[in-house]
């Protein structure tokens, strides 16, 4: 039976990410904001919803050459899950580097470097198509013979260790930092500033770094996202624009073969008809700003009701839908990603919005008819769509009759 480690781990996710944020607020650090998470977690979100579509898939294609094309039948002892761990940390590195050289892999990649911030929130901002690629960098695995199951518990722990180095709240980590990968490592591959790109792209463990000359040791503050930031919270947006840069780029380039480069050169390359090559910007600290917009208490109130909907229509989209018929699982699916979608056009205060808005509370009530059948999922729905009800009546009638009032009374 192939188990999803990943999803079983989101409560704990939680729970550290609250203890994280406590901490915060604690000793007065500023790691967070309120926009900035709500847009990395939606990331993780929609990775996993997105997810349901391609990793069965995946995980056959891997299956399927284990058990027509392997070279060993390795047995299951202590010695082979050692080997494979190391194989997996190792693979998974070249992946990661490759990951920062190709544009076309980094523009499915370049969602995860996307924020501004640090914290255990980023470590869940995840590219919705990485997965499409990831895959094929560990075949070789499948070919030596080691079995489906042990690689997917192995890859899945690769995946779990990374969530608790996305913190600044861990400084530095004596000898262990020889060895493994660590906050401060991994706070150095997170930084736009020009010595620290393209550095420390281990998994689990750093030695890969220092093996092939892509270390860097933490040293001056590093500034966090990518060299032309995003500025948006749109979760869509973010999976998409670099796609959308390459793709203008190759229509403006005059010969095929620089249409054809623009996918595969590094981050930066252009033809020479645009500019050639261009490098990373030194940090100007004295212009440097980060991205951010302006919510009041009501819009904080009403994304976050909205954000705590497609959380729980995600959570449980992700442990029923073996129960589900495919179209009600893609239903569901394009429902949380609208849900997400007007998280992040909610704090952007996008004017479209309101119709929008509309739209998905009539979408959430025709569910019901779709879901009949299932019992837990009506009564989620019914959930929703009171929680919907509620908050829309806040945001749009309630709260601005109150100001309306107050200005009324101000006069």
């Amino acid at each position: 039976m192939k188990v999803d480690y990943i999803a079983l781990s989101i409560p704990i996710f939680f729970i550290l990410i609250a203890i994280e944020l406590a901490y915060n607020f604690y000793k007065k650090f500023n790691f967070y904001r309120f926009n900035d998470s709500i847009a990395n977690l939606s990331q993780g979100i929609g990775q996993q919803i997105t997810g349901l579509f391609m990793k069965t898939a995946l995980f056959f294609g891997y299956k399927y050459i284990f058990e027509h094309w392997r070279w060993l039948d390795l047995s299951d002892n202590i010695w082979v899950w050692i080997i494979l761990f190391i194989a997996v940390d190792f693979f998974y590195y070249w992946f990661h580097r490759m990951s920062h050289q190709i544009n076309a892999l980094w523009a499915a990649h370049i969602v995860h470097h996307q924020s501004e911030e640090y914290n255990l929130t980023v470590a869940l901002r995840q590219s919705w198509f990485q997965g499409w690629f990831s895959w094929v960098f560990y075949l070789p695995l499948a070919i030596v013979g080691f079995s489906p199951l042990m690689f997917l518990t192995l890859s899945s722990f690769n995946t779990l260790y990374q969530f608790w180095i996305h913190t600044r709240a861990i400084k530095s980590m004596g000898i262990l930092e020889y060895i493994l990968n660590t906050p401060a490592h991994h706070r150095v591959h997170h930084g736009s500033n020009p010595k620290y790109i393209d550095k420390n792209h281990a998994g689990t463990l750093i030695i890969w770094d220092r093996m092939f000359g892509t270390f860097q040791q933490e040293e001056e503050e590093v500034y966090y996202g990518i060299t032309t930031p995003l500025a948006s919270w749109n979760p869509v947006w973010a999976n998409v624009h670099y796609w959308v840069e390459l793709y203008n780029t190759a229509k403006n380039s005059d010969s095929f073969l620089d249409k054809i480069r623009v996918f595969i050169k590094p981050p930066g390359w252009y033809p020479e008809k645009l500019g050639g090559f261009k490098y990373a910007p030194e940090i100007d600290v004295s212009t440097y700003q980060k991205f951010d917009t302006q919510a009041n208490v009501g819009m904080i109130f009403y994304v976050t009701v909205q954000f705590l909907v497609a959380l729980g229509a995600g959570s449980a989209l992700l442990f029923l839908y073996p129960k589900m018929t495919f179209i009600t699982i893609l239903v569901t699916a394009t429902f949380v990603i609208f849900t997400l979608l007007s998280c992040g056009a909610l704090l952007e205060r996008k004017k479209w919005l309101r119709y929008f808005e509309y739209f998905r509370l009539a979408a959430s009530i025709s569910m019901l008819i779709l879901f009949k059948d299932l019992a837990f999922f009506n009564t989620l729905l019914i959930a929703v769509i009171t929680l919907q009800s509620i908050s829309l009546i806040w945001f749009y009638f309630l709260q601005n009759t109150i100001i309306y009032v107050k200005e009324k009374l101000a006069v």
